[in-house]
């Protein structure tokens, strides 16, 4: 049995592919990136946008800061100077009074100026200019003093600094980024310069002194200060005003001092006299000086009142940049919140599905698919509802789905049609193999018909016995065939069959059935059902142990109850197998192969055909090195096959020595399953009852075909062939046990030594049944 079956040739390798595949991402990695990536996109914008917004507080906190800090000084300064510049151009036109009231307002000028430079340290650069304008004040005072350099520089000189302390409140309030501050300050700003404007009317007019005459370039500033400050007014001021503030400049505009101003302005516009000396304004200009001073103190409150509510707006806009900022990183935080909270939703929602979808397509296709194509190949019904359907789902993992379920559909409409090509072959197999194994059938009925015939002819007969055993082996080959294409040998046993009996009928199906030796340990019988299976089960190994063992060595049977059933042992003499090569030799036991597998194998069936009958019976059957080098097959039938033999009696041999030919050898030990132990002594054996008369051919052998013993009242066709006894027809010299042989003789049996075995072996089968049917009766 080593060599059950040549070698065949080895399967195949898939070969790899030696292209180097691109590194791919995980699908959970690349919606961590789609997401991460416009988070970490608005977050930056985000915090550039706060970044800036922060900034622009800051620094309009920084702007009003410092016009809360410099703001008032400032305007003091530029009103004192204003003032300073007044007093400077009446005592350049000789008024009489006033030095002393000059002296008291440049003391009051240094006292805002050194207020000014004291609260200006450490500020913008913009104040610098002023400070700069603010060193040459004494210088300019000391020429006013000593009527030195013209009238006009020293009056150009205060302009300068009026001039760059209204720049420094356009700059310092100018905030670009914010237009309805820029509207606001341009607003303040236009102010300041119309007040500059109707100071430097106050100037010219003082220049002119008690005489009344300007020269020429002054009475033109005088005009354009007349004209710019009613533009400023009337273009940059009224306009944007709020309605509250609109309402106190329309007073001040209406009050008698403005009408009188308006009244003054438009007398010199219209009365001025052209001199050579330059133009003489009219006497109306002596109601100027108590009209200003009344309405220069409601325009200098509206300057101040109007510059606060700046600074005020200024202070809750960088509130409002403040609240911005908040509500900025407030919402961006929960906006990302938002994002994060959506990204994994829909990343979970998205890896369940396709988790689900993952957990479906391995259930497929490691358990329903290969179930459907097991259902499929053993013929049975395929639930429909157990496999994927086309749901119609419009997303991507429902197409997919869908696609998979089409895939699956399409597998299983060609392993259906595969499986009903398979089943077609397998009824034309067995419809093939049912006839041969009936002309088979008819080819053994024909053979005992001329056994009956022509048994007289022992040379015959021998030819005829062999052709019977040939015709044996066929009609195994058939019903090989016919388990292979899916179909169940036919057993006509109604009745247990005890162990013993079932190892002689799987014995007597092989060619070399001489050589095997038989050992049933336990009396108990099989289930009627699975005789047959079991019988072809073990002449399958046996048959397979005495082809692949030497001629002359012996193949051992034992059978023995076990835990789990019924352990039945086959061990043979042949050479050793390697391990792989048992691991094969197991695997083809275990699993049923495809007929793919068959097709490559079709020389080598006997595995496969044990393997069919081991899963349709539930039996394992295992191959092994046995302790003598050869193999061992280990076949373990379940409990559930086995029966216990009622009425079990002991057995006695009934040996009847008969006169044989001196040269004929003698039989086999495992042919005679009921032969008797030889004697202690000589003497012959007890005589026993003769058994039930057999069925035999015309020519007085034993017949193969199974039939029921004959009444015992009807008279048997010929008295019944005597049981071999060893050593009681020999000499008493050689009764003793000779040396063995050092080599196997050659196979010289004679016809007659053929038939005589033969008859021995279906008498001994013969003597058991009619023993176990007096003991079940």
């Amino acid at each position: 049995m080593s060599l059950i079956e040549p070698e065949g040739e080895p399967e195949g390798v898939r070969g790899q592919s030696t292209t180097r595949r691109r590194r791919t991402l995980r699908l959970r990695t690349l919606l961590i990136w789609l997401a991460v990536l416009p988070t970490l996109a608005m977050g930056t914008q985000v915090a550039v946008t706060a970044q800036r917004l922060l900034a622009q507080s800051e620094r309009l906190r920084a702007d009003v800061a410092a016009a809360e800090k410099v703001g008032a000084p400032l305007y003091t300064l530029m009103i004192d100077m204003q003032a300073e510049r007044t007093l400077t151009a009446s005592l350049w036109a000789g008024a009489a009074g006033t030095e002393e009231a000059l002296t008291m307002r440049r003391e009051a000028t240094d006292r805002a100026a050194a207020e000014f430079r004291r609260l200006a340290v450490g500020s913008d650069a913009f104040f610098e200019e002023v400070n700069r304008r603010l060193d040459s004040l004494a210088a300019y005072r000391q020429r006013a003093d000593a009527r030195s350099g013209g009238a006009d520089a020293t009056l150009t000189y205060y302009t300068g600094v009026i001039d760059a302390v209204i720049q420094a409140y356009q700059l310092d309030f100018s905030h670009a980024d914010d237009a309805e501050l820029t509207k606001e300050s341009r607003t303040v700003v236009s102010m300041l310069s119309a007040t500059e404007m109707v100071a430097r009317e106050d100037t010219l007019l003082a220049l002119a002194g008690p005489s009344r005459e300007l020269n020429a370039a002054g009475f033109d500033q005088f005009v354009g200060a007349l004209g710019s400050h009613r533009y400023l007014y009337d273009t940059w001021v009224a306009p944007y005003l709020p309605a509250e503030d609109r309402r106190f400049y329309e007073r001040i505009v209406a009050s008698p001092d403005w009408q009188t101003k308006i009244r003054i302005e438009k007398a010199i516009l219209s009365k001025h006299t052209d001199l050579a000396s330059g133009i003489k304004l009219p006497a109306e200009v002596a109601g100027w000086r108590s009209a200003h001073e009344k309405f220069s103190v409601q325009l200098a409150t509206f300057n101040v009142d109007r510059a606060r509510k700046m600074l005020a707006r200024g202070e809750a806009k960088a509130a409002e940049l403040d609240t911005e900022v908040a509500w900025l990183i407030g919402g961006s935080g929960g906006g990302l919140l938002i994002v994060v909270a959506v990204v994994v939703f829909t990343t979970r929602s998205v890896l369940r599905r396709l988790h689900d979808l993952h957990e479906r397509t391995v259930t497929v296709a490691e358990e329903t698919l290969p179930d459907v194509v097991a259902r499929l190949q053993r013929g049975q019904s395929v639930d429909v509802g157990a496999l994927p359907a086309v749901r119609g789902d419009r997303d991507e993992v429902g197409r997919i789905n869908d696609a998979f379920a089409r895939v699956v559909a399409v597998s299983v409409d060609g392993h259906r049609q595969l499986a009903a090509e398979r089943h077609g072959f397998g009824l034309f197999a067995s419809g093939i193999a049912s006839r041969t194994g009936n002309l088979v059938s008819r080819q053994l009925s024909l053979t005992e018909d001329l056994q009956d015939t022509f048994g007289h002819d022992e040379a015959l007969l021998a030819q005829l016995m062999r052709a019977d055993q040939l015709t044996v082996g066929m009609r195994r080959q058939i019903e090989n065939l016919l388990i292979l294409a899916g179909g169940e040998v036919p057993d006509p046993h109604t009745d247990p069959m005890r162990v013993a009996d079932l190892l002689r009928e799987a014995a007597a199906e092989v060619e070399e059935f001489r050589r095997i030796e038989r050992h049933a340990l336990d009396e108990i019988s099989v289930e009627p059902r699975v005789i047959s299976q079991i019988s072809h089960l073990l002449a399958e190994l046996l048959d397979n142990a005495t082809r692949f063992s030497p001629p002359r060595s012996k193949v051992v049977i034992r059978a023995e109850t076990v835990a789990g059933g019924l352990s039945v042992e086959i061990e043979d003499r042949g050479p050793r197998v390697t391990p792989e090569r048992y691991e094969e030799m197991n695997g083809r036991l275990h699993e049923a192969p495809p007929y793919s597998v068959l097709a490559q194998n079709a020389h080598r069936l006997g595995l496969f055909v044990v393997g069919h009958l081991a899963d349709q019976l539930g039996a394992t059957v295992t191959l092994r090195r046995s302790v003598y080098g050869g193999t061992a097959a280990v076949v373990v039938l379940p409990g559930e096959l086995l029966v216990a033999t009622e009425g079990e009696a002991p057995r006695r041999p009934v040996p009847v020595p008969v006169p044989v030919p001196a040269l004929a050898p003698e039989p086999e030990p495992e042919l005679a399953l009921a032969q008797a132990s030889p004697a202690p002594s000589a003497a012959a054996p007890a005589p026993a009852p003769a058994p039930e008369p057999l069925p035999r051919t015309a020519a007085g052998l034993p017949s193969r075909r199974t039939t029921v013993p004959a009444p015992a009242s009807g008279p048997p066709a010929r008295p019944a062939l005597p049981e071999r006894v060893p050593q009681t027809h020999i000499a008493e010299q050689l009764r003793a046990p000779s040396a063995p042989e050092p080599a196997a003789r050659p196979d010289t049996e004679t016809p007659e030594e053929v038939a005589d075995a033969w008859a021995d072996y279906e008498h001994g089968t013969q003597t058991v049944e009619e023993e176990l049917r007096r003991d079940q009766s």
